[in-house]
C-alpha cells in the first residue's frame, strides 16, 4: 500500500483521538463543576412536600407498589413548590431538544445538564431527602439518584404539539441495583380546559391498557423494567409537562451497559448522547 496513504490514515486517526480526548477532558471538567451544585444542597431552593407523611398511608402505598410495581400520590408538592417547578419547566421550553423517531416517539426534552443550568427548583426536588424518603418507603428499597452523566437521570418531558407521544416501552435498567422511574405532573391541560388528550397508560397482564391519572401535582412511581407503558398522543392545543426522575438502589454501571445506555439516550438527545 502507498506509504503516503498509510501516513495520512495514521494522522487522521491521531487527530480524531486527540480531539475526542480533548472533548472528554472538557466534559469531565464541566461535570465536576456541575456536580458541586448537587453536593451543596444548602445552596439549592427549599422544596416543600404537601403529601401527608403518615405511617399507615406509607404502608398502603408500599403494599400497592408491591402488588402492581406502580403507585401514585395526588397533591404531592406544596402549591408554592409546584408553581416554582412549573415556571422553570415552561420557561425552559425554548432550550428543550426535539426528537422524533417514527412509530415510536415525538416530543421535547430538557436534559439533566440543562436542568442544572436553568432549573434549580427541579434540581433541588430531585435531590431532596424527603422525596427520596417517599420513593424509598413506597418501593421498599433505599434509593439514590442515578449519575449526572446519565442525561435522563433528571429531565423534563414536554408534549406540546399535536401528535406528540411515546409508544409502548419499558424503562430498561442498566444499573446494578433496582431502578425506579418517578414522574411529577407539572402541567396537564387542553386548550379548551380540562386535561390534555395525552394519557399515561400501563399494559395489564391481559394486554389491555390501564390509564394512570396524571393530574397536575400527581407523583407516579413505578419500576420501569416491569411496567410496560406509553404516553398517548396529544391533541392540538394540549400542553403536558412532566418532571421525570430516576432512582436506583445501586447506581454503579459497567462499561458495556454504559455504552448501551448512551445508545438508548440518542432517542431523546440525538447523536451527542454517544459522546457527552
Amino acid at each position: 500500500m502507498n506509504p503516503w496513504i498509510n501516513a495520512a490514515g495514521f494522522l487522521a486517526l491521531s487527530a480524531a483521538v486527540t480531539l475526542f480526548l480533548r472533548h472528554r477532558k472538557r466534559r469531565d471538567a464541566m461535570y465536576r463543576a456541575l456536580s458541586a451544585d448537587c453536593a451543596a444542597p444548602g445552596q439549592l431552593p427549599v422544596i416543600e412536600i404537601a403529601a401527608r407523611d403518615d405511617a399507615s398511608d406509607a404502608q398502603n402505598y408500599a403494599a400497592a407498589f408491591g402488588a402492581q410495581a406502580l403507585v401514585r400520590i395526588e397533591e404531592f408538592a406544596s402549591p408554592s413548590t409546584l408553581a416554582a417547578l412549573r415556571d422553570e419547566a415552561v420557561s425552559s421550553i425554548p432550550w428543550m431538544e426535539h426528537s422524533c423517531l417514527p412509530l415510536h416517539k415525538r416530543g421535547n426534552t430538557l436534559s439533566y445538564e440543562n436542568i442544572l443550568r436553568r432549573a434549580p427548583h427541579c434540581l433541588s426536588f430531585y435531590h431532596n431527602p424527603s422525596v427520596q424518603h417517599w420513593v424509598s418507603a413506597m418501593t421498599g428499597a433505599a434509593v439514590l439518584p442515578t449519575p449526572l452523566r446519565d442525561q435522563s437521570s433528571l429531565s423534563i418531558l414536554c408534549y406540546r404539539d399535536a401528535g406528540d407521544h411515546i409508544n409502548w416501552h419499558y424503562d430498561h435498567n442498566f444499573y446494578r441495583g433496582r431502578h425506579f422511574t418517578v414522574l411529577l405532573s407539572l402541567v396537564n391541560r387542553a386548550r379548551g380546559g380540562g386535561p390534555s388528550a395525552s394519557r399515561l397508560e400501563r399494559q395489564r397482564c391481559d394486554g389491555t391498557a390501564e390509564t394512570i391519572d396524571t393530574s397536575e401535582n400527581t407523583l407516579v412511581v413505578f419500576e420501569g423494567a416491569r411496567v410496560r407503558h406509553r404516553a398517548t398522543a396529544t391533541a392540538d392545543g394540549d400542553l403536558r409537562i412532566i418532571l421525570s426522575m430516576t432512582y436506583c438502589t445501586d447506581p454503579r454501571i459497567g462499561s458495556f451497559r454504559e455504552a448501551i445506555r448512551r445508545v438508548k439516550d440518542t432517542a431523546f438527545y440525538g447523536i451527542r448522547a454517544l459522546r457527552d
